[in-house]
């Protein structure tokens, strides 16, 4: 019976590891660079219908 190769496990568990840790930061900086958006987009609304006289 061959022998288990743990030094190849081990190698595809840092890979692995690695791989999640970069698409965390990812989804991360992503999800930091959505948030200004939207909000400011949604203040414009607000201070057209305040400028509008009311009648």
């Amino acid at each position: 019976m061959a022998t288990p190769n743990y030094g190849y496990e081990k190698r595809q568990k840092e890979l692995a590891k690695k791989k999640k840790k970069e698409e965390k930061l990812k989804e991360k900086a992503q999800r930091k660079a959505g948030e200004g958006g939207p909000e400011g987009q949604d203040d414009a609304p607000e201070q057209a219908s305040q400028d509008t006289p009311a009648t």
